[in-house]
This record gives structure tokens, sequence and C-alpha cells, in this order.
């Protein structure tokens, strides 16, 4: 999926994990097939997952990547109201893989999908329930720390600008272009607050009509008050972003400010992972496609 991706294959990850956590040498360890774009992952028996990061980088700002993430994820178990993996230890590098590696708990469910919920009422009220609960932490003085989505819609227009260039066999960029240079200019909505920046399918368990899981909540953490609303268009029908919007109670500005975060988020899964991750692809033209049907261009 990218240019600067590691292999890590099942043997080595056995080894690996079986080597430094002596205590899982007679647990089954298996492989998971995700569309998850960051880690490999790794089952370890019933109640544990190793996480390799997919994309070279230096060890040391790995170590210290995933030692912040580790902590984020413990904040995160305070203020979230569905379980959430925690952190259990960091692997060393190897010869063989020259990166750091988290082990995690596992958490039971089966991961959400844009479509299979989207007309469940009772599971975009549980969205809900995640959002404000996660508002509810406190950010203990921090601000946005400028990764990522969370801070100035602008700040994304060079970005956009390559996702357009890129996308011109693929969407409609002209109406697209136009839609971004109206959310670009929306004001703040509001003070920060904590979030956890990546609500999309792929990070979200449910079993039956109901959310039982929430993972990757390693960016946990202030942002725009609007940044968590995207799960509304990832995940929902229409009818049912409405109901999770009235449970939000979201202003028009916040409203739109969420929207312009999905529709950054989704441009680029489009033709990025056009043919290496063709399910994250096809959640941005979902994605794309609720826009539309919201906002006027």
């Amino acid at each position: 999926m990218h240019s600067d991706q590691i292999r890590i294959e099942i043997g080595l990850a056995r080894d690996l994990i079986r080597d430094q956590f002596p205590q899982y040498e007679y647990q089954e360890i298996v492989p998971l097939v995700t569309a998850g774009t960051v880690n490999a992952i790794f089952r370890i028996g019933s109640k544990y997952a190793a996480r390799f990061p997919l994309r070279l980088m230096d060890q040391t700002q790995c170590t210290i990547l995933l030692r912040a993430e580790a902590a984020a994820m413990n904040e995160l178990k305070e203020y979230c109201p569905f379980p959430t993996p925690q952190p259990i230890g960091l692997g060393r590098p190897s010869s063989a893989y020259p990166m750091p590696w988290l082990v995690q708990s596992w958490i039971e469910g089966e991961t959400a999908t844009p479509n299979g919920l989207s007309g469940s009422t009772g599971f975009s009220l549980d969205l809900a329930r995640l959002v404000t609960s996660l508002r509810k932490g406190d950010v203990k003085g921090r601000r946005f720390d400028g990764r990522g989505r969370g801070g100035k819609l602008s700040d994304h227009d060079d970005w956009m600008e390559v996702c357009f260039s890129n996308s011109e066999d693929l969407l409609d960029v002209a109406r697209l272009r136009h839609l971004w240079a109206v959310l670009r200019e929306l004001p703040p909505a509001g003070s920060e607050v904590m979030s956890h920046k990546d609500l999309i399918p792929a990070n979200l368990l449910v079993q039956g009509e109901s959310l039982v899981g929430v993972l990757d909540g390693g960016s946990f953490g202030p942002a725009d008050p609007a940044l968590d609303l995207v799960v509304a268009w990832h995940l929902l029908d229409r009818a049912r972003r409405a109901a999770f919007r009235d449970a939000i109670q979201a202003g028009e500005l916040e409203w739109r400010r969420g929207a312009a975060w999905a529709f950054q988020q989704a441009m680029g899964l489009v033709w990025y992972y056009r043919v290496t991750n063709p399910t994250i692809s096809a959640l941005g033209r979902s994605t794309i496609s609720r826009l539309l049907e919201d906002l006027a261009v």
C-alpha cells in the first residue's frame, strides 16, 4: 500500500512475539486480514494482539510514537464508554524487523462497515454516546498538536490539491473543488475537546446493532470539536445522520465543519488506495456520496 512499506510474515512475527514475550510461547499466533493501512495485526491466543507498524521510520521516532500511543490508549479508556484495547508491552526491533512494535489487549467484535448498520438508529445513538463521552475528557491545558486533521481546515489545501489532481478520472473533481473552496472557509466551531481523531469503520467493532468496541485510540487528544463527527458520513444514512446530529446537539457550523473533515479524509482514500486497498477506497467513495447528499454545491 505504501512505497516505504515493510513486509512482516507470520513466521517472523511468531518468532519475535515468542522470543520477547515468552508468556505467549504456547499461544496460537495468527495474522489478521484487515482493511487497516497503518499496522500489520497478529492475534495472540484469545486475549491479545501484536501491532507491527507497516511504514519504515527511524527507530527512535517510532519508539516515541508508540509510547505516546500507549499513553493515549490508557487515557482513552478513562472516558470511552465502550471497551478499547490497552497496551501490554513494547517489542524491540530486530535485524529482520527494524522497528519497535506493540502488544495490546484484544476486543471481541465484528468490524463495522459503511453500510452494515447505516440504517440502525440504535447504532447511531451509540456513536453519539461515544463522541459526547470522549468530549468530556480533560484537555489538561493541551492544544491540538498540529498533526493530521483537527486544526485549521485551510492547512490541508496542498493535500487536497494532490487529491484532486489524482482523482480526475475517478470523481467529479470540478464539483468537489468547489465544495472544498466553500468548506475551507468555515471559522472555528468552538474550543478544542478530546477527540479519538479517526472514527472510521475499521476502528469500530459491532455485535448485532450495537457498538461494542473502539480501536486505534493512540491519537486520542485535543482537536476541533467537529472532528469526530466524521463518523456520521462514514457510517450512517441520511436519516440516521440526523438522529446522530440531534443526539450530539451539533449546531450548523459544527456540523458543516464535521462534513469538511470527513471530506478531507475521504478524498485521500479514493485514489491512494484504489489498487492496494479497494475496501478503503470504496469507503472514500461512499463517504463523498453521503456528503453530496447533505451539502448544496
